[in-house]
């Protein structure tokens, strides 16, 4: 069995982000939620407010997916290295389902996502290094922190948009999931200050993305 030196792990990596930046590249392995209804809201402002929060969505999947490899290359546990890669292939759904969407919106995912997929990664990367008990701490806390912008953009988006509100549905539940099974698996419960923490440094991304 070929060993990998460095230099193969690193173009791997570079290979996984530009697979994550690269519009088009996403394909979902399940059929999209909300498929048979193509409309989109009539009102100019909705359908501008509807594609802002399904931009920043489709930011907080590319940060999935960068945390999800960051933490898989730094895990210790095989196991948990392969539970890493597998959570990092089930949110490849999501991640194509908020792209198509900002297409059928008329818009386009954020240019600040290759900024985010870097900052994201280090981050998974260090969870990682910290021991695979943090590592998936991190999971359920980040997690938890995705679910409480899903159920708040549930809110905000417009009533006509029926399309998206069944794709933030889904990811919700999928979402959930992901927190129970890292908890379960031996993560550590983050106090309520880290997560404050965290939610403080999400609200960074989600203010910059709405627009850009």
């Amino acid at each position: 069995m070929r060993r990998f030196s460095l230099i193969d792990h690193c173009i791997q990596e570079l290979d996984k982000g530009l697979k994550t930046l690269m519009p088009g590249s996403a394909t979902a392995q399940r059929p999209e939620p909300g498929e048979q209804d193509q409309r989109s809201p009539s009102d100019r402002e909705d359908k501008r407010h509807a594609a802002g929060l399904m931009r920043i969505n489709h930011t907080g999947e590319v940060c999935a997916q960068a945390l999800y490899q960051g933490q898989a290359a730094t895990a210790r546990d095989p196991a948990v290295k392969q539970a890493m890669q597998h959570s990092a292939e089930e949110e490849v759904d999501h991640l194509a389902w908020c792209e198509q969407r900002l297409k059928e919106l008329d818009s386009q995912p954020s240019v600040l996502n290759p900024l985010f997929y870097t900052g994201s990664w280090l981050m998974g990367a260090a969870a990682g290094l910290a021991g695979d008990r943090i590592s998936l701490g991190f999971v359920a806390a980040t997690e938890d922190q995705v679910c409480e912008h899903l159920r708040e953009h549930l809110e905000k988006l417009p009533e006509s948009d029926e399309r998206s509100r069944a794709i933030l549905e889904q990811m919700l539940s999928d979402e959930a999931a992901h927190a129970s099974k890292a908890i379960e698996a031996g993560g550590q419960v983050f106090p309520p200050p880290v997560k404050r923490l965290m939610s403080a440094m999400s609200q960074v991304m989600t203010r910059s993305t709405y627009r850009i």
